[in-house]
């Protein structure tokens, strides 16, 4: 069993928008024993429901809209867009992590539009993923996925959709776009918000000299055949997983699977468009000298074993008790020095530390104090 990675903002096991691509139901269908790529974890309970709308305004719907971002290949990218009546306020354009979809920011972006913290908000599914197109690459590992590319389609859905100056939000792997895109395009840009990114996806973490532990009981639950027979079954096996359960996590994995003629499903993300995206991502160091836009730094730490390993069954035995205990320390460790580098490298004093959650659904479980402080933002 290969060790954990801690160069990455999350292990991929402990990041439940990663889940729907090659390792969730491709390994069930094809008889594999090999564990999802995870959506977060999860023994037990959890929250069936998304929080209340914040202010007082009533909920407002998204409009779902496809924008073609390219002609060579042919792309067009899912969006979900929902707006107020007035315009005082910014745009806000979120991108999900790396496997997500627009549809895991069903509950935050109506909650940021009830605030008065937009007033307009669209979530993007980048191409590969969700319903937005999926170009095979041909010439290389990772043909159509460099973040030039994501940039580039970026750029082309702003201009499509009228939007001169934005506030660009994006979960994890995302803030290599949000770093790209406001160097390349810094008038175009009012602000950034990073959610629970990672300062350099191509660099090793810092543990201290520490190695993480090596305990197979800390892997996530490999999935069964019975775990793919249907999208019901696909939905029980990611919610045994989970910390919480969030309509929005449900809506993003349904956008991840498509249903076959016998009720079975599968990833709709091809296994080379995953390879290339994540290859590509994992390759790209971003240049923060450029950036001059005001910046919110948003961290999501695990407090507990639960929070980062909530798939594990008690009681623990002693010896994994230890391994997971000291698993967290080092994370925890290694979380807090790669946001500190972040926040010095965007020059912001704007950061909002969340302690006692999880990577992936952080913004839906902790989603007030997530508006508030993009709320307080003063943007270009």
């Amino acid at each position: 069993m290969p060790r954990p990675c801690l160069s990455t903002v999350r292990p991929h096991w402990a990041n439940p928008l990663h889940f729907q691509r090659r390792d969730l139901l491709r390994a069930v269908l094809l008889g594999s024993a090999a564990g999802l790529a995870a959506c977060g974890g999860g023994g037990g309970g959890g929250s069936n429901a998304g929080p209340a709308p914040i202010g007082n305004d009533l909920p407002v719907a998204a409009t779902d809209r496809r924008v073609k971002v390219s002609t060579t290949p042919d792309v067009s990218l899912q969006v979900r867009d929902w707006q107020r009546s007035d315009d005082g306020g910014p745009v806000l354009v979120l991108l999900a992590g790396l496997g997500g979809n627009a549809r895991c920011f069903d509950s935050l972006a109506p909650a940021l539009l009830a605030a008065g913290a937009a007033s307009r908000v669209l979530a993007v599914s980048r191409r590969g993923y969700g319903l937005s197109d999926k170009p095979l690459p041909v010439k290389s590992a990772t043909q159509h996925y460099e973040v030039d590319t994501l940039v580039d389609d970026l750029a082309a859905l702003c201009d499509a959709l009228g939007l001169t100056r934005v506030v660009l939000g994006g979960h994890s792997i995302a803030g290599n776009e949000l770093t790209r895109f406001a160097g390349r395009f810094p008038e175009r840009v009012r602000g950034l918000v990073y959610l629970d990114t990672t300062f350099d996806y191509t660099k090793d973490a810092d543990t201290g000299g520490e190695d993480p532990p090596l305990n197979r009981r800390l892997d996530e639950p490999a999935p069964t055949p019975d775990d793919g027979r249907s999208m019901k079954a696909a939905i029980a096996y990611l919610r045994r997983k989970s910390k919480n359960w969030w309509p929005a996590l449900e809506a993003n994995l349904r956008d991840a699977l498509d249903e076959l003629a016998d009720g079975s499903v599968r990833p709709n993300t091809p296994d080379a468009v995953e390879t290339a995206m994540d290859t590509a991502a994992h390759r790209f160091s971003p240049d923060y000298r450029p950036v001059r836009a005001p910046a919110l730094v948003v961290s999501a730490l695990p407090f507990d074993q639960r929070d980062l390993f909530p798939w594990l069954e008690r009681p623990l035995d002693a010896q994994t008790g230890r391994d997971a205990a000291d698993f967290l320390r080092i994370f925890r460790r290694v979380r807090r020095a790669d946001a500190d580098r972040l926040a010095a490298a965007l020059q912001t004093s704007h950061r909002l530390t969340l302690d006692h959650c999880n990577h992936t659904d952080f913004f839906m479980e902790r989603e007030a104090e997530v508006v508030r402080a993009i709320q307080s933002m003063r943007w270009a």
